[in-house]
């Protein structure tokens, strides 16, 4: 029995890379800065590509977004070794808050594999540039799956058709992990802990294989890349973009910086025999 896996994931700023550009009005300058994919998009694309490894799965990639965003899908395939990649790219569907978003990436699930039913659908934890976490579970209830978060490990029993997750709980300082099962479809939100348990040697050489599999499928991936736009998703327009969000970004504003008392001096070419007078600077500045 097959198993059909479903990814959703976003293209995102680069944080990591200092050259993050903000408009006047506070909001990013996408256009300006250096984007990736989300940090939590690839350890999504991570836990996929384990039900790959263990149970054969076929992986369809997904994403919301500019034409560049083909640059995540191809960044996640190289992760996954994902077998589609869909783009769903329109002016109409700029504005979208998640709901909206929702709706988008819910019609294109519905498109993935020749409209076969997916079995597992996989979401990051949340997106580093919006910072709600809310696109997954939104996504999930449009879909009627069964809704995981923070699921940090999983396995499947195919003949049943029941899925096992352990899930990272978090009260205040305290954390446990519980044990839930669930009929598939499901949808997973992957907890940022998560880890691909490849344990046995017949496993590695399997992700070993598939992932030069998926080396080979990058260097060509537009082959693989399907693009909808709106009418050829077929969403209601009430439903996206701006007509189909309940909340706007009204404003923005940067969080100011702590003034900083401290001041440095740099010493060169330091003598030995004067080290003693640094030291004593130290314990006057510090008394």
């Amino acid at each position: 029995m097959s198993l059909n896996i479903a990814v959703i994931i976003k293209l995102e700023p680069d944080f990591s890379d200092g050259n993050v550009s903000y408009n006047p009005d506070g909001t990013l300058n996408r256009a300006e800065t250096k984007t990736i994919l989300g940090h939590h998009s690839a350890i999504a694309s991570q836990a996929a590509f384990y039900a790959k490894v263990k149970y054969g799965a076929r992986i369809c990639i997904g994403t919301m977004g500019p034409p560049m965003a083909d640059l995540a899908l191809e960044q996640s395939l190289l992760l996954s070794d994902a077998e589609e990649l869909h783009l769903y790219s329109d002016r109409s569907f700029a504005g979208a808050d998640t709901l909206s978003t929702a709706e988008v990436l819910k019609t294109g699930i519905s498109k993935m594999n020749d409209g076969k039913a997916m079995d597992i659908v996989f979401s990051g934890f949340r997106a580093s540039d919006g910072e709600t976490g809310q696109t997954g579970p939104q996504t999930a209830w449009k879909l009627g799956f069964t809704f995981l978060g923070n699921v940090i490990s999983y396995e499947i029993d195919i003949e049943k058709r029941v899925i096992t997750a352990l899930r990272l709980i978090s009260y205040g300082n305290n954390s446990l992990i519980e044990q839930v099962q669930a009929p598939l479809p499901v949808f997973i939100a992957i907890d940022p802990s998560y880890k691909s348990p490849f344990i046995t040697v017949s496993q590695r050489l399997s992700a070993s294989r598939y992932q030069k599999e998926a080396m080979i499928r990058s260097r060509n991936y537009k082959s693989l890349l399907k693009i909808f736009n709106a009418k050829e998703l077929g969403v209601d327009p009430k439903l996206v973009g701006l007509p189909g969000s309940p909340t706007i970004v009204y404003k923005v504003e940067k969080i100011p910086k702590i003034k900083s008392n401290r001041s440095a001096q740099t010493v060169e070419n330091i003598d030995p025999n004067n080290i003693s007078n640094i030291l004593e600077k130290i314990h006057e500045t510090i008394a």
